[in-house]
């Protein structure tokens, strides 16, 4: 097995630890009267996240794509680091982290960690993750077409993620969420 394929099955082992502190997480929030938003994209997501992994080695099976060092390197750069910026969110947000939309009224925004930066640095993780991943390998094709179903899909998630919020601090009392 290539190195490249090993690294695409440890980021797919990361995206399974990923479901399960989410799972436990949903387990958490629900219990406290978390509320859920946004369930018909979440399969769609899955689907998007799954194909980008199955692309990554695809594409450079198939499509014989080389290892150019000059590109990989520093997307392989960009995969860690993406990596590093996401676990900061799972441990910034605690238990309010997910891979779904679930808001606990009540509660005030998270505006520590990456969070104090970035409105939703998650998903610049996911964002850079989908871009570097395919193309540490050349696979330009899974890139592509990952970051355009990605955009479509984060702009519909973003609406939803706000709305959500939004509605959570009304409900509280608070207004909108800065």
């Amino acid at each position: 097995m290539s190195w490249y394929a090993m690294l695409v099955l440890a980021v797919g082992a990361e995206r399974v630890a990923e479901l399960a502190v989410a799972r436990r997480n949903a387990r958490w929030s629900l219990a406290r009267g978390g509320v859920e938003s946004g369930r018909g994209h979440y399969p769609v997501m899955t689907l998007l996240h799954t194909g980008l992994l199955a692309g990554c080695l695809y594409e450079v099976w198939a499509g014989h794509r080389p290892f150019v060092p000059a590109l990989g390197w520093p997307m392989l750069a960009v995969v860690v680091a993406a990596q590093g910026l996401r676990w900061w969110c799972v441990a910034t947000l605690g238990r309010r982290w997910n891979t779904r939309v679930i808001v606990l009224p009540g509660l005030p925004l998270v505006t520590r960690g990456p969070y104090r930066w970035l409105r939703h640095p998650n998903y610049v993780a996911v964002v850079a993750e989908g871009a570097a991943l395919p193309l540490v390998h050349s696979a330009w094709i899974t890139a592509l077409v990952f970051t355009t179903g990605n955009a479509v899909l984060l702009a519909t998630r973003i609406r939803c993620e706000e709305a959500a919020l939004t509605a959570a601090a009304a409900e509280a009392g608070g207004g909108v969420p800065a």
